[in-house]
């Protein structure tokens, strides 16, 4: 039986990289990481999903990161500000712990299979969503356990309008859209409108709906 774990916060991507693993995986189950985000409710979104499609959730707490790095992720008295060349969203080594810990979590229960919704074409400029990293890390993590782990990216060279038309394709465009956080202010759905990753969100479904992916 291949088994596989995605890495789940309930908001677009990592629901639409769930989708994909259900059909490619004999079991599947999320992990969920608490860790001071702003967007907390994004915790009730990966738990309500995880219910609809039948998965386990698992949800870890590793609030230790807000208290080692200042972003406007974990701050709620900072605001969001993506015009330097690094947006102040980005929380220094969370990929890289959460893919970890995800590991350990996988080796206990026989899951070899790691799934993340990274993406080096929309990623905001964050240096742990690129390819070359996940790369790295996935030897680094099979050989600090001995294991054969295998990372997964099933949207690591997709756009936002090309993870829209994924979404459509397994038949859950119109479910992702109502029931998925992606707002960094926690506002279900279609968000707040002004937050960076509504904006590249709403850009995506314009984009994929008017045939311009």
């Amino acid at each position: 039986m291949e088994k596989a774990v995605v890495i789940f916060s309930g908001g677009q991507d990592s629901t639409t990289c769930l989708l994909w693993a259900l059909e490619k995986f004999d079991y599947v189950e999320t992990i969920t990481f608490l860790y001071g985000q702003r967007n907390i409710s994004e915790l009730d979104s990966a738990e309500k999903i995880a219910n609809d499609f039948g998965v386990k959730h698992t949800v870890l707490n590793l609030k230790l990161l807000s208290q080692l790095t200042t972003n406007a992720m974990t701050r709620m008295d900072m605001d969001i500000d993506d015009s330097g060349k690094m947006p102040n969203t980005f929380v220094p080594g969370r990929n890289h712990i959460f893919l970890s810990f995800a590991a350990i979590y996988a080796k206990q229960i026989g899951a070899r299979h790691l799934i993340t919704g990274v993406s080096e074409t929309d990623f905001s400029g964050y240096p742990d969503c690129r390819h070359d990293f996940i790369q790295s890390l996935n030897q680094t993590l099979n050989l600090a356990m001995d294991d054969q782990f295998h990372i997964h990216t099933p949207l690591m060279w997709k756009n936002k309008a090309e993870t829209w038309e994924m979404a459509d394709r397994m038949g859950r465009l119109e479910y992702i859209k109502v029931h998925t956080t992606t707002c960094y202010n926690g506002i279900i759905g279609d968000g707040c409108g002004s937050c960076p990753s509504c904006k590249l969100r709403k850009q995506g479904l314009d984009a994929y709906l008017a045939g311009g992916m």
